[in-house]
């Protein structure tokens, strides 16, 4: 599982830079100030998350037993949410796309939390030494 969660966090960062260079480049001559904001706030979010997945990825493979792969998918899909709604607001002008970020924002609120739940409130097991 920790492989699969390492390629998607590869993922979210590889476009995460391919995201940042359009907005730089293609967009900043185009949007308002305004706009351009809220598509760097969707690419730091999916770069920082993306990350994020790649040191989960980590967690997944040395603590195995405390299941964080829901975790994983529930930061998986609120970065797609929060950050693609962000681009999709900018892109195409539909305000309406705004009222859906929080969804994804609460999505990976709730995704970290569990993973703090997962590995500090079942605390360590026994190892069966005295």
């Amino acid at each position: 599982m920790e492989r699969r969660i390492f390629a998607i966090g590869s993922i979210l960062t590889g476009l995460g830079v391919v995201f940042g260079a359009f907005g730089a480049h293609a967009l900043k001559a185009s949007l308002s100030p305004q706009l351009l904001t809220s598509f760097e706030t969707g690419v730091r979010y999916q770069m920082y998350h993306g990350l994020g997945l790649l040191a989960l990825a980590w967690a997944v493979g040395r603590w195995p037993e405390r299941r964080l792969a829901p975790a994983a998918w529930l930061l998986l899909v609120g970065t797609i949410v929060f950050s693609g709604s962000l681009y999709l607001l900018v892109l195409t002008g539909v305000r309406w796309f705004g009222a859906v970020t929080p969804f994804g924002g609460v999505a990976l609120i709730v995704g970290w939390g569990l993973v703090v739940w997962r590995l500090l409130a079942a605390g360590e097991r026994p190892t069966g030494g005295p």
